[in-house]
């Protein structure tokens, strides 16, 4: 069985095929792709696989804008660190999803459900791609966030939140006075924003509009920011995001 794993998080690719080798899934691994380009790339050059692992969130963009472009015609199994409301669009519309973390129970039963299928699990209609593409970029706004101080727990105002960003697993939320331990994945946390006012750079930052100080040039069509308070961090936009965070800068 040929596989195509589509994920921008090495850490959670490498999580997914450890999974996979506990399973008594024969499989070979194509490859792996972290972006909505090099997937569209991918699949006008090569045949399809038999089943395709596919994150939502890509490097460059949602991972539906893929099927805007392209037709796939195998099986997909969505991996998602989106919460409920956004879920929620999965299970109306019958489409396969794992929940990130991914556990080895959860991946058996979906596998299990492939192997007795006979039918695509990825019958994405233009109606059904708008509901969830609609469901995924306006989630619910969200006022608060609970964060690590010492052995305690307080809450602060997300409009207080300068940046975010990951160091060695960890996830780090700045405000202008502190630097708080958010106890969620830049991904779980990013998805629960109001988008309109902070942008995830590259995979690891997340930043607030409002923190921003200054854009400047930076090599190989990139960007760097400067934000407030900065903490010794280098802020670059990728060069996958670069034209998309210009234009969310004017809106």
């Amino acid at each position: 069985m040929k596989i195509l794993i589509i994920e921008d998080e090495p850490r959670a690719a490498r999580q997914l095929e450890n999974l996979l080798n506990k399973t008594s899934f024969n499989y070979e691994l194509l490859d792996v792709i972290d972006t909505v380009e090099d997937t569209v790339v991918w699949f006008t050059e090569n045949s399809d696989p038999d089943l395709v692992f596919m994150d939502i969130q890509l490097a460059d963009g949602l991972s539906f804008e893929i099927f805007q472009k392209i037709e796939i015609e195998a099986p997909i199994i969505f991996t998602t660190a989106f919460d409920q409301y956004a879920i929620q669009a999965f299970k109306v519309n019958s489409v396969d999803y794992l929940l990130k973390p991914v556990q080895q129970e959860d991946l058996e039963t979906a596998l299990n459900k492939f192997q007795k299928s006979n039918t695509n699990s990825n019958n994405l209609s233009s109606d059904v791609l708008k509901e969830l593409l609609g469901s995924l970029q306006t989630p619910q706004e969200r006022a608060g966030i609970l964060v690590k101080e010492g052995n305690s727990f307080v809450q602060i105002r997300i409009s207080e939140l300068l940046y975010v960003y990951s160091q060695d697993s960890i996830t780090f939320g700045v405000t202008n006075t502190k630097r708080y331990i958010i106890d969620e994945t830049i991904d779980q946390l990013f998805n629960s924003l109001d988008q309109t006012k902070f942008y995830k750079i590259n995979r690891g930052q997340i930043v607030s509009k409002f923190s921003i100080l200054k854009i400047d040039p930076y090599f190989n069509h990139r960007v760097k920011l400067v934000l407030s308070n900065p903490r010794d961090q280098e802020f670059i936009v990728s060069r996958q995001k670069t034209s998309d965070f210009k234009s969310w800068m004017n809106s």
